[in-house]
């Protein structure tokens, strides 16, 4: 018989990018769960304290650095860094991301500089660095954080609904130039989830009822242990055939 699909991480060490609240804090909490030691990428690393004593108190072991994605040296020492602590590094998810909204037409080129150098070339780099000692494990996953609104237009979010696109794009580019290392990369691409950085929109009751009924097939706001769930999957040994994916976590928003 087959070995049956293995969802465990033990043993693997996981990089979360913006993982101080919101998704990434999840997202680091549920791969430690599923076994993995977490390093804690950080704009402000003195905001790392909470997020490692919760892994600790699952029983895991969490390494905060400081990881400003819009600066070039932070991921390079930070990438760095878990390696001299671990030993190596097996999982990069690239959760860091910002949304400026505002008509297009009043978009600031502040705002959209911004926005590329977090969204995308944070993610392009913080991929590059982590994939060189990939390439040299001969092993890795990437996980990359899209968004819905990379498939569906949304008012006011131009300039972040194109670089969600482009991350779907830059995971098959790099699936497919890494395969040959054993290394996958997928994206998972949420719709509205409960998070700080959603909680001034939501609480207007006729944008929630709105983006609750766009959620054409649940109807209901996500969770972020929703999207938590499948970046665990991607990154097991259960998703080994699987590169160059963007997986909707949309409750049926794109479905209708």
């Amino acid at each position: 018989m087959d070995e049956f699909p293995r969802f465990n991480l033990n043993d693997q060490v996981a990089l979360v990018t913006g993982a101080a609240r919101g998704l990434g804090r999840a997202i680091s909490l549920a791969l430690a769960h599923a076994g993995a030691s977490v390093v804690l990428g950080l704009r402000d690393v003195k905001t790392g304290d909470d997020a490692v004593r919760e892994i600790e108190a699952l029983g895991g072991k969490a390494l905060p650095v400081q990881m400003d994605v819009s600066r070039l040296d932070q991921i390079t020492r930070a990438v760095e860094k878990a390696q001299a602590h671990f030993g190596r590094l097996d999982i990069l998810v690239n959760n860091a991301g910002i949304a400026p909204g505002n008509p297009a037409e009043n978009v600031r080129e502040e705002d959209f500089d911004a926005t590329l150098n977090v969204n995308l070339k944070g993610t392009f780099f913080a991929s590059q660095a982590a994939g060189r000692v990939m390439i040299r494990q001969n092993r890795g996953r990437i996980i990359n954080m899209g968004s819905q609104a990379g498939s569906v237009a949304l008012p006011t979010e131009s300039v972040y609904c194109m670089t969600k696109a482009a991350i779907s794009h830059l995971t098959k580019c790099l699936a497919v130039e890494w395969g040959q290392y054993n290394i996958t990369v997928n994206a998972v691409a949420p719709t509205f989830i409960y998070t700080p950085g959603t909680e001034e929109a939501l609480a207007d009751e006729g944008f929630r009822a709105d983006v609750i009924e766009r959620i054409a097939g649940l109807h209901r706001i996500g969770q972020p242990m929703d999207v938590a769930g499948a970046v665990v999957f991607f990154a097991s040994p259960a998703a080994s055939l699987i590169t160059g994916h963007t997986l909707l976590i949309d409750g049926g928003w794109t479905a209708r």
